[in-house]
C-alpha cells in the first residue's frame, strides 16, 4: 500500500498539471475546442451525481433534468442584473424579491444546488418508498412537473420564453473547480463507512435492513447529494451557454446523463469521467459525417441525421458486447496504478535478462 504522504502529493502533481493544460488551453485552443472541454466538465458531474444515485445506492432515478433546472433558474436569476430582468420580463414584471436579488456567481452556484437538494428531499420523502420501475417513473413525474411549473410561473421564470443573456462566468476555471470538487467529496463519502452502507442497500436492501441499517434514511442521503450535484451542473450549465428555457429540462436530457453513466459503468467514479469523455468527444467528432467531403475532385454531401444513426449503433454494440460499460466496476486509485507500473517495469526487466 501506497503512504497517504505520497498519494497527496501525487494528487497534488495531478491538479497542478490540470490546472497547466486549463491554463494553456485558454490561450492555444480556439472557441468550439474550449466548449467542448467546458460541455467534459459539466457532464462529468452530472453523471458522477447520477452515479452517486443509481450506481453506487440502486435507485433507478429520472429526475436529473428536473435538479438541473432548479440550479440553471436559482443561478441565473441571482446573477442577473437587475437592469436586464427587468427588460427581459416582457409577458410579466419580474415578481419582488426576484427582481433585486443578486449574488456573486460562487454564491449563486451554491445556492442552486441547494435549492435543488432541498426539492431531491421533498421528493424522496414520497419516491423512496418505491423501488425499481415504479421510483423511476414516479422520479421521472416529478421531473416533469417542475419542467411545467417553470414553464407557467411566469413572473419569476419568464414562462416559455426563458432567460436569456445570462452572464458567461462558467469557463474553465470554474467548470473544472466544481468538478474537482464535485469528485473530491463524492469520492470522500464512498471511502467512508456511509459508502459501504450505500453498496449493502444497492445489493441486497433486504439484508441490509436485517443488519441495522436504516435503509430510507441512507437512501435519503445518497439521494440529497446527487440532487445538490445535478443542481450545480445545472447552474453551470446555464451560465456556459448563457440562455435557458423550460424545453431543454426534457426527459432527453436525463437520459443523455444515463447514457454517460452506463456506458462508463455503474458503480465507478472512473467510469462516469471516460463515458462522460467518450460520449461528449464522439457526439462532436461524428458531426463531419453530415458536412461535405472532398475527395480529390469528387464532392459527397453529407447526410443529415447520420450523426446519431451511427452514434446510436456505437452505443448499440458497448450495450451488447460490453454490458458492463467501457470500464465496469474498476475504479482508478494510485495504489492500483503502482501494481501496474511494477508489472510493466518488472516484464520489461524479465524480457531483458532472458
Amino acid at each position: 500500500m501506497m503512504k497517504n504522504s505520497k498519494k497527496l502529493i501525487l494528487n497534488a502533481l495531478s491538479l497542478g498539471l490540470l490546472a497547466l493544460f486549463l491554463w494553456w488551453a485558454q490561450g492555444n485552443l480556439d472557441g468550439y475546442k474550449i466548449q467542448v472541454l467546458n460541455l467534459i466538465a459539466v457532464n462529468a458531474i452530472l453523471a458522477i451525481s447520477l452515479n452517486l444515485i443509481y450506481g453506487f445506492t440502486g435507485m433507478f432515478s429520472l429526475a436529473h433534468a428536473g435538479f438541473m433546472a432548479i440550479g440553471a433558474y436559482v443561478t441565473a436569476i441571482l446573477i442577473l442584473p437587475a437592469a436586464q430582468k427587468e427588460m427581459m420580463y416582457i409577458l410579466e414584471p419580474m415578481m419582488w424579491p426576484f427582481s433585486v436579488m443578486h449574488a456573486p456567481f460562487f454564491i449563486a452556484v451554491i445556492a442552486g444546488g441547494l435549492v435543488a437538494a432541498f426539492v431531491g428531499l421533498l421528493m424522496a420523502l414520497p419516491c423512496l418508498k418505491l423501488g425499481g420501475d415504479y421510483l423511476g417513473i414516479a422520479t421521472l413525474g416529478f421531473g416533469e412537473i417542475i419542467r411545467v411549473l417553470f414553464t407557467n410561473m411566469t413572473p419569476v421564470t419568464n414562462g416559455a420564453l426563458g432567460l436569456k443573456g445570462i452572464p458567461a462566468y462558467a469557463n474553465l476555471g470554474w467548470n473544472y473547480f466544481w468538478c474537482v470538487i464535485t469528485c473530491y467529496v463524492i469520492i470522500k463519502l464512498l471511502s467512508s463507512n456511509f459508502g459501504n452502507t450505500l453498496r449493502a442497500v444497492r445489493d441486497d436492501e433486504v439484508a441490509a435492513k436485517a443488519m441495522g441499517i436504516n435503509t430510507f434514511r441512507t437512501k435519503t442521503i445518497s439521494f440529497v447529494v446527487g440532487a445538490f450535484f445535478a443542481g450545480v451542473g445545472g447552474a453551470l450549465m446555464g451560465s456556459l451557454i448563457t440562455t435557458i428555457d423550460p424545453k431543454m429540462f426534457n426527459f432527453q436530457l436525463t437520459f443523455n446523463i444515463l447514457m454517460f453513466v452506463v456506458v462508463g459503468g455503474l458503480g465507478s467514479i472512473t467510469g462516469s469521467i471516460i463515458g462522460t469523455v467518450v460520449i461528449t468527444v464522439l457526439l462532436e467528432w461524428l458531426r463531419f459525417v453530415e458536412d461535405s467531403i472532398m475527395i480529390g475532385s469528387w464532392e459527397f454531401a453529407g447526410i443529415p441525421g447520420m450523426r446519431m444513426l451511427i452514434f446510436s449503433l456505437l452505443l448499440l454494440f458497448i450495450i451488447l458486447y460490453r454490458r458492463e460499460g467501457i470500464i465496469g466496476g474498476y475504479e482508478f486509485s494510485w495504489d492500483s496504478a503502482s501494481r501496474l507500473a511494477k508489472r510493466i517495469f518488472k516484464g520489461k526487466g524479465a524480457r531483458a535478462n532472458g
